[in-house]
């Protein structure tokens, strides 16, 4: 298949092959950016257990050589790297990580980990969450401590929706007398401080790493501010892809994005499809 063609297949559209067109031309000057969970690790109903897929982190590997590559997830940043084996896998050594939505950092380059302390209003959260819990009847409710944030899961629930829908009213009353933003995702809640999101932190890269194209995959509504920011980017000039992956859990992406993957597994086809191109 010619490079041509390949390059619009990869792009998606002509917003999308615009930017992998500058990545295969300059890919030193230009930044790809994932989500973790949802697009390089299955969602999974123990959030402890959603290790990156092999194929997804082989592709990145490959990538690494040629391409700044970022990571920018929810996850404490510790997490992410433990759950990715992002700091045994050769080429990726000048990997960033952000975590907590950008508040955390990880440069493979040093191995070092930026973490500001976890903030009260969080930490009194959590400490109330159990009671809150149990006195609405939801004892399959799974309560996640990152410590910049509490996340509700409600995946081992008999019915996820449901359990949702009973906790989601009395949480964001008591996220909002905090002073705390709540982020509704996939069978989950998420609370933690207000101030920082996905598209802050890849705005933030984009101007660190001087990149005149970038391209960001997520999967959930964590990730419209991503999305939001390239698209902003574009009308600065700078060129820019969005992958969606999909599940049947959280279609919001798709009719945004210039690529559409359903899942990991795709989203792992076609970072080795961008792999390939970039490398011949």
């Amino acid at each position: 298949m010619p490079d041509t063609a390949r390059i619009n297949e990869l792009g998606g559209t002509s917003e999308g092959a615009r930017a992998v067109a500058a990545m295969v031309a300059d890919p030193s000057h230009c930044l790809l950016a994932l989500d973790f969970d949802g697009v390089l690790a299955p969602i999974v109903p123990d959030p402890d257990q959603a290790y990156a897929l092999p194929a997804a982190i082989a592709a990145l590997s490959r990538l690494g050589g040629v391409l700044p590559l970022a990571v920018i997830t929810g996850r404490p940043a510790r997490t992410a790297v433990r759950l990715g084996g992002l700091d045994r896998v050769e080429g990726l050594e000048r990997l960033v990580l952000l975590g907590q939505y950008g508040v955390e950092r990880w440069d493979a380059e040093t191995g070092e980990f930026s973490e500001p302390p976890d903030p009260e209003e969080v930490r009194q959260l959590a400490a109330e969450l159990p009671e809150m819990l149990s006195g609405l009847g939801l004892p399959d409710v799974f309560i996640e401590d990152k410590g910049r944030a509490v996340a509700v899961h409600t995946r081992r629930a008999a019915d996820p929706a449901a359990a949702l829908a009973v906790i989601a009213e009395p949480l964001t009353r008591r996220a909002t007398e905090l002073g705390l933003h709540l982020e509704p995702g996939r069978n989950v809640l998420e609370v933690r401080s207000p101030g920082q999101d996905k598209g802050m932190a890849l705005r933030a890269l984009v101007a660190e790493k001087h990149a005149r194209a970038v391209g960001y995959a997520g999967d959930d509504l964590g990730d419209i501010p991503a999305f939001e920011a390239v698209e902003s980017l574009r009308r600065e000039g700078i060129a820019g892809v969005t992958v969606a992956s999909t599940s049947d859990e959280q279609q919001a992406l798709a009719e945004r994005a210039d690529v559409v993957r359903r899942g990991p597994e795709r989203v792992a086809d076609w970072l080795a499809g961008l792999a390939e191109l970039l490398g011949r």
